[in-house]
């Protein structure tokens, strides 16, 4: 028997997951059944089940590369020794998420594995470490507008941190549910507050 090659199962793998995205985004996590999944991608069972043992398993993968892909957006965006204006940082961001959304279903889905994250202990453990490096990243990047002058230092940066990873997963939550939502607008309202509230003291 001809062996398979890691390209084939590897792509099998993502038919899979498109298929149970598109369930998901459709129906929802819970009213999806594995059948659901095997219609979609038109495989049989044991073409499902020998790269997913459950539907469980399934979500977990999907929520996993989820919220790598919204770390991965913030990596891109702050990816920078000098880091330019903080509305061209997170206007970078919001674009990526956007692109995602457009792509994946970024924000639909990233709101169901929040709410799973309310149910599973190991989904609240995925959710809180996406939460804490986004925190991170934030506050390094703040740092470096404080050190610059550019930030005032009266404020410590973990606590403008706060704001801002709200205002950027906030993003993703009116994309899921709100119509008209996009990156310009909100770029463009973010560079008007920071204008409104002048220079670092």
């Amino acid at each position: 028997m001809a062996r398979v090659s890691q390209d084939h199962l590897d792509a099998r793998r993502q038919q899979i997951l498109a298929a149970a995205r598109r369930c998901f985004v459709r129906n929802g996590f819970h009213a999806t059944s594995m059948q659901d999944v095997l219609s979609e991608a038109e495989l049989s069972a044991g073409g499902v089940y020998r790269y997913f043992r459950s539907k469980d398993d399934i979500i977990a993968a999907i929520a996993d590369d989820t919220l790598a892909e919204v770390q991965n957006a913030f990596d891109a965006a702050f990816d920078a020794e000098a880091p330019p204006p903080l509305e061209e940082v997170l206007g970078r961001v919001f674009a990526s998420l956007e692109r995602l959304e457009a792509t994946q279903d970024l924000a639909k889905l990233a709101v169901q594995v929040w709410g799973e994250a309310q149910r599973s202990p190991s989904f609240s453990a995925r959710a809180r470490d996406t939460f804490s490096s986004v925190q991170r990243m934030l506050v390094g990047l703040i740092a470096a507008y404080q050190a610059r002058g550019l930030v005032t230092r009266d404020i410590p940066a973990d606590h403008m941190a706060r704001v801002l990873s709200s205002l950027l997963f906030g993003f993703l939550v009116q994309h899921a549910l709100l119509d008209g939502i996009d990156a310009a607008s909100l770029r463009s309202g973010l560079r008007a507050f920071m204008l409104r509230a002048g220079a670092p003291r």
